[in-house]
């Protein structure tokens, strides 16, 4: 495969979409990919090196949809074991949370300075997978994919801390708004990263919006948008303009039908985890008879009870703490 015959193939998806605490995080990843693997399933494509089942037995890397993938005691061990084997086919596994934001979200760093929790946070990595399992499984993928002429060719990520959300939600007055105002900056980054290549964008659809045509109209006027689909299932579009076309799928569930989705629901999921290893951390510290938060909606406000001497006593301002929707 010469590059001038490769597609790029980008999965785009969130995580923490629905809870009162910790980021809101979105991220794409881009597969590099002959065109005629376009409309190929990647699970069969990689099936030596990737697997649809979540399996201690199984040395292959297990990529499916990130709330799959972390269930039960183990479930942090393999989310991770995903994430890093995907980022060791890619680049030098991080070693941090700053060295993970440093290769996905570099523009992120400097707003952790706001938040008491993150400001000087920095948990070593991995957590809770084995180091040398995740690199080895990750090596696999790369020379699995190689053969087929594919490459994992960029992770980008967009975390969006509490306080910086909230803010853009009150001048949007709509939290759909701007998770789709962070899937676009995503594809402007992925652009950017490849001014000269046909890309296939392939997004989970969000927040039950079937029509995408205005905002991709408003987010790059110089190119047409072409409609090719919409219903419930699948929306699609064709950009065209100065640069090779790009085509968008926006697909209910989409990380259960396309690989590249269900990737990057793991790394934005496994971003969120660690985000929050440091929010409690932190609390742990300053507050040790509250008990830890996954952030989501029951249990956080069951947190924001217990914790509230402690963030009283810490002056903290809860619109950095607590997300407004």
């Amino acid at each position: 495969m010469t590059s001038s015959s490769a597609v790029l193939l980008v999965g785009i998806d969130e995580a923490g979409y629905g809870p009162v605490l910790g980021p809101l995080v979105a991220t794409a990843m881009a597969f590099e990919a002959p065109a005629e693997l376009v409309d190929a399933s990647l699970w069969d494509v990689l099936r030596r090196s990737v697997s649809e089942r979540v399996s201690t037995r199984d040395r292959r890397v297990a990529i499916v949809d990130s709330k799959k993938l972390h269930r039960g005691d183990d479930g942090l061990a393999h989310l991770e074991r995903s994430a890093l084997a995907a980022i060791a086919a890619f680049s030098s596994p991080p070693a941090s949370l700053r060295g993970l934001l440093h290769l996905l979200a570099p523009h992120v760093l400097g707003m952790l300075a706001e938040y008491p929790w993150y400001r000087e946070a920095d948990p070593a990595l991995p957590l809770a997978a084995d180091a040398d399992a995740a690199r080895l499984a990750g090596e696999c993928l790369a020379r699995d994919a190689a053969v087929h002429g594919v490459r994992l060719a960029g992770l980008w990520s967009e975390p969006l801390p509490e306080g910086h959300y909230n803010r853009l939600v009150g001048r949007t007055r709509n939290k759909a708004v701007v998770l789709l105002g962070q899937t676009l900056r995503l594809v402007q980054r992925v652009a950017e990263a490849f001014p000269d290549r046909t890309i296939h964008y392939l997004i989970d659809k969000q927040g039950g919006r079937g029509h995408y045509r205005e905002a991709l109209m408003r987010a790059f006027e110089g190119r047409t948008v072409q409609v090719v689909n919409e219903c419930d299932q699948t929306s699609v579009y064709v950009l065209h303009g100065a640069a090779p076309p790009w085509s968008f799928t926006f697909a209910a569930q989409g990380e259960s039908r396309h690989l590249p989705v269900a990737l990057a629901s793991i790394l934005s999921k496994y971003q969120r985890e660690v985000f929050m290893n440091a929010f409690n951390s932190f609390w742990r510290r300053h507050a040790p008879q509250v008990a830890p938060t996954a952030g989501y909606y029951v249990d956080g406000q069951r947190f924001l009870r217990d914790a509230d001497e402690a963030i009283r006593r810490l002056g903290v301002d809860r619109a950095l703490l607590v997300r407004s929707r």
